[in-house]
């Protein structure tokens, strides 16, 4: 099939989807899969979000409101209790109950989840009565309603009987009736799958919830292309696009009957290398790994012309920064912490010198191609600045459904990774990030396969320690500590651009989520 022809055939479907109470949106890629507990990546959430609900859930502030769960209590460090919400059903008409909360939170604790880290830090759940659940942790968790917002609510009985009980292993391509398939308690209920075509949802009839806008059909078809997208949402093919390239948001402004909604998003992009291997993986450097030694990883930081890359490439829609949480509240809007290395090509070129490297060596730089705004081209821009020192970069760029499988079993020698989400606080950093990888789902996202046992030990105190003020310190000086050591290189924080037809009202959170509920679409 031809390109040309393939978007006709994307148009003429658009078309015939539209209504003034129709949502049709676009961004760059598709959901990975519709098993709320196998991909924790932002699309793919914010999608199966509106399926399925959480315990509690985040306002258009973000704060944390009730959801599922109606009200709660800490009755002792290490006892949380929960009442949930009576009458509510799932799309089949099954009733929901702790029954299912328990299973839930037990499922995302699988090895296969990589939301194992947020459900274990939630505890051991027990059912009270139907509508009563506990949890017992093995330590004090400060922020243990921040991790409930995270863990989608599954029906255990529909889930059993589709031989679903276990998450899909998604690194290993397994299989599942949930992955083209849903069964929540939230606001739309899925109509119809096609992976990487086309995703139809419909209202939910019997949400247990007040819906604000006035949707009744959203859908959702993922677009590659930046300028079949662009020109699709200003024909009014697409009434909505989540991702508009940086480069044609001055159109899109200029361009009657669509408006842009800007904010900042709280995601953090940055580069990971292998710090494990003894011989890299992806290299011509033979019996060594260069990435063990910090010089070699500090003069790859000083060669990014960060300034460049803000002003040309993204075109001002980024924000520099020599963190990797998602906001500066994560290290407490420490200046110290935020603060880049400077670009100093003469400074990389010796330290490169110093580590045994003054010809530089070639490597391979993984990364997506429809994940992040520009990820291919920062990816190609990098290797333009690092190969002023010597170092030959081959990027292979690949689209998510292939990226993100890879780079989970570790078959990298570096790798770009963007992280971020409705949680500020640094632990959700520290530990699926930066610690040491382990049981539980500690370090899963570690894939340069870093060991600071410094570092563990500070994440490890802060993750527990109920004192605010002696938290913040342990929390600060485990940031500066990857920081001091380069465990990975730290690019910018993006500022995300929505585009939509100017019938069309959102409400543009900080986690870059799209929640549809809020949504109303206009006559036109």
């Amino acid at each position: 099939m031809t390109l040309r022809f393939a978007a006709i055939l994307f148009l003429a479907g658009l078309a015939a989807a539209a209504n003034a109470q129709t949502l049709r949106w676009s961004s760059q890629g598709d959901a990975q899969t519709l098993d709320p507990h196998s991909q924790n990546e932002l699309l793919t959430n914010s999608i199966n979000g509106q399926v399925y609900d959480t315990l509690v859930a985040r306002d258009k502030q973000l704060n944390i409101v009730p959801s599922l769960a109606t009200e709660w209590s800490q009755v002792n460090p290490t006892l949380w209790r929960m009442k949930l919400r009576g009458g509510v059903k799932f799309h089949d008409g099954a009733p929901f109950g702790a029954d299912d909360v328990v299973f839930s939170i037990v499922r995302a604790q699988h090895a296969a989840s990589p939301f194992r880290a947020y459900a274990m830090a939630m505890g051991a759940p027990r059912k009270v009565d139907d509508l009563t659940v506990e949890f017992v942790l093995q330590q004090f968790n400060p922020i243990f309603l921040q991790h409930a917002s995270l863990v989608f609510i599954m029906n255990k009985a529909w889930t059993e009987k589709n031989n679903a009980a276990a998450p899909q292993d998604f690194k290993n391509r397994e299989d599942k009736y949930t992955v083209l398939n849903a069964n929540g308690t939230g606001p739309f209920v899925l109509v119809s799958r096609r992976p990487d075509q086309r995703t139809v949802f419909k209202r939910n009839p019997a949400y247990w919830g007040r819906i604000e806008g006035n949707l009744q059909e959203v859908v959702y078809t993922p677009v590659g292309s930046d300028a079949t997208r662009t020109a699709a949402l200003i024909s009014g093919e697409l009434d909505f696009v989540l991702d508009p390239s940086p480069q044609d948001v001055p159109k899109l402004r200029a361009t009657q009957g669509v408006k842009v909604v800007d904010g900042v998003e709280n995601r953090a992009i940055f580069i990971g290398m292998d710090q494990a291997r003894d011989e890299l993986l992806y290299s011509s450097v033979k019996g060594k790994n260069p990435f063990k030694d910090v010089r070699v990883r500090r003069a790859l930081y000083h060669a990014v012309d960060i300034e460049a890359m803000r002003s040309r490439l993204m075109r001002g829609q980024a924000l520099p920064t020599g963190s990797i949480t998602p906001s500066p509240l994560g290290g407490y809007n420490d200046p110290d912490i935020e603060k880049r290395l400077p670009f100093d090509l003469a400074r990389a070129r010796a330290l490169m010198a110093e580590a045994g490297y003054p010809q530089g060596f070639e490597v391979q730089l993984d990364c997506p191609n429809n994940r992040y705004i520009n990820d291919e081209e920062i990816c190609v821009a990098l290797a333009g600045m690092w190969s002023q020192i010597g170092v030959k970069v081959k990027v292979v760029a690949q689209p998510r459904a292939n990226y993100f499988p890879k780079a989970e079993k570790l078959d990298v020698s570096m790798y770009m990774l963007g992280w971020g989400g409705a949680i500020t606080d640094a632990e959700t950093t520290l530990t699926p990030i930066m610690r040491s990888r382990g049981e539980g789902g500690v370090g899963y996202y570690n894939w340069g396969n870093h060991k600071n046992p410094k570092l563990d030990e500070l994440a490890v105190a802060s993750g527990k320690e109920p004192d605010a003020g002696k938290r913040e310190q342990l929390i600060k000086a485990a940031l500066r500590e990857h920081n001091e050591q380069v465990h990975h290189l730290p690019l910018h924080r993006q500022v995300i651009p929505w585009a939509a037809r100017s019938n069309v009202n959102v409400v543009h959170r900080a986690d870059n989520w799209l929640e549809w509920q809020w949504i109303t679409v206009a006559p036109r």
